[in-house]
């Protein structure tokens, strides 16, 4: 198995899994690969990373992974401190001190939009490493050049962001389609979730096989919850220059003192999961502690319908939501693998629309559903997100994909409850989704794929070099 549900759902800080969580591991990566550590090193960001990497905290994020930090452990108030980035510097982390020097271009290299290019130099400025190219391939995930090259030739239709397929771990179940998985489970009489934990037992066995994957899991049901907390908690107004006010502790509050509108309506549930999107995202863009699922820009749906889930669903407990994001990976798994989660690569439909099929898949476990009805909710919240473009204003993950996680939360519950009064049978499966999302994605226009030189960024009118996170 090439993806496991432990990299899907991985832990970091925001604003972006791709713009911030992908180039720190790129950073750390990047030294861990040279014989001694460097007095200075010098980062050109491309493409995408340059062209939105200021509103995503791009530069920090490289700078902290130069120095050692990790996305998992990194202190939220490390130097630099976001907003204070200057073009050349000096910094310090774990790994030691250097000095250091990012360079901007918007231009792309010709494989893939997110790129990040490196020399590292010794004190007596002789060149130890010198045009180390690394990707950030969407969802924290990275690749090294030889890594995507060997990606690219294994199959030239498979996007730079999908997985190769990979049999080495011998897991029991191995499965790259939904329409495989589908097979598996009929064939096997199990569940979608008892076929991953299965391979993630073996694909683990080193760390503690499936226990440890059920810690990882423990951990990241609490980090979405802790985030939510902290979310609801904090007033202000998030960083970056256009003056976003966060609306989860006012809203919080009315939903607490009933003046959510007539409670007859039948939308209480609803109002209650565009708190816990809301709070999620608002934490991302002010570069919280987030859980990427699977990327920080939609990092608010699963947590959103997992609330939704532990409120209104009966018996929702730990092992509920351990069986609720194994189900989930599976879609995400199937995803990445066919397509991307990368909004670089495929606009916001790899994001928001694999958030949102994931979840509705998950829930729909939740509520009782068969795998084939399962399958049918994550296509239903695919379908229905496909052409979604990455457009967001001044480069920041704010406006409008704040919101944009609240309506895909309440999307993929939705799919998932008219999924489950369906018999699974559909005219479209999730394959055929996967696959139009990826082609939609090659065919759509660069400035739609996270530049924010199109779609709402261009219509705002605001610049990324006006704002800064």
């Amino acid at each position: 198995m090439s993806v496991s549900v432990t990299d899907i759902f991985s832990i970091g800080i925001g604003p972006s899994s791709s713009h911030t969580v992908g180039p720190m591991r790129a950073a750390k990566a990047f030294i861990e690969s040279l014989n001694e550590y460097p007095a200075k090193v010098t980062a050109e960001l491309r493409g995408s990373l340059s062209a939105t990497g200021k509103g995503h905290a791009t530069d920090r994020a490289t700078i902290l992974g130069l120095v050692g930090w990790d996305p998992l452990t990194v202190p939220l108030d490390a130097e630099p401190v976001a907003g204070m980035v200057p073009s050349e510097g000096h910094a310090a982390g774990p790994a030691g001190e250097l000095d250091y020097e990012i360079t901007w271009n918007n231009t792309p290299v010709p494989e893939h939009p997110n790129c990040v290019i490196f020399n590292a130099y010794s004190d007596s400025g002789e060149t130890l490493a010198e045009h180390a190219e690394y990707f950030s391939v969407g969802g924290g995930f990275i690749l090294s050049r030889a890594e995507l090259d060997e990606q690219l030739a294994e199959d030239d239709e498979v996007p730079a962001g999908a997985a190769a397929a990979d049999t080495e771990d011998n897991v029991p179940y191995e499965f790259s389609t939904a329409d495989e998985l589908m097979e598996i489970c009929r064939r096997e009489d199990k569940k979608i979730w008892e076929i991953v934990l299965a391979n993630e037992d073996v694909v683990h066995r080193a760390e503690g096989g499936k226990d440890a994957v059920l810690e990882h899991l423990d951990k990241v049901w609490d980090t979405m919850q802790e985030c939510v907390r902290d979310g609801i908690s904090t007033t202000g107004t998030l960083p970056g220059g256009l003056e976003v006010p966060r609306r989860a502790p006012q809203l919080h509050q009315k939903l607490l003192d009933g003046e959510n509108g007539d409670e007859t309506s039948g939308f209480s549930a609803m109002e209650w999961v565009n708190l816990y999107a809301l709070a999620v995202n608002e934490q991302n863009a002010a570069g919280g502690r987030v859980v990427t699922a699977p990327t920080n820009g939609a990092c608010g749906i699963i947590p959103a319908v997992m609330h939704y889930a532990r409120d209104f669903v009966p018996g929702f407990d730990r092992d509920a939501a351990r069986r609720f994001m194994l189900t989930a990976g599976a879609v995400g798994i199937v995803i990445k693998t066919n397509a991307s989660i990368s909004g670089a690569e495929v606009g916001c439909q790899g994001e928001v629309g694999s958030a949102s099929a994931m979840a509705a898949a998950g829930l729909a476990h939740i509520l009782g559903c068969t795998p084939a009805q399962v399958e049918n909710a994550a296509e239903i919240a695919l379908e229905h997100n496909l052409g979604l473009t990455c457009d967001p204003v001044g480069g920041l993950v704010q406006v409008p994909c704040i919101e944009r996680n609240a309506i895909g939360g309440v999307k993929s519950i939705n799919a998932a409850r008219l999924a489950k009064m369906g018999g699974g049978t559909h005219f479209v499966s999730l394959d055929n989704a996967i696959e139009t999302m990826a082609d939609t994605g090659r065919d759509m226009m660069a400035k739609y794929k996270e530049t924010s030189m199109g779609g709402l960024a261009k219509t705002m009118g605001f610049k990324v070099s006006q704002v800064m996170c």
